[in-house]
């Protein structure tokens, strides 16, 4: 007679590349998505503002 193996056996080592990246994730710097839309948008008002300013847009 075999010895079935447990379910958990197949899984340990994605299990470690887990904890791994769970602790390499601590000192990660956290932006939030409003964050990342707001700065773009600002951005993308700013280049807007140059560009007419420096009376490129609207294109003639």
């Amino acid at each position: 007679m075999t010895k079935k193996k447990s379910s958990g056996d197949g899984l340990m080592s994605s299990a470690g590349l887990m904890r791994y990246y769970d602790a390499d994730d601590k000192r990660a710097l956290k932006i939030g998505p409003k964050t990342i839309m707001i700065v773009g948008l600002l951005i993308g008002i700013g280049i807007l503002m140059l560009e007419i300013s420096f009376g490129r847009w609207p294109l003639p």
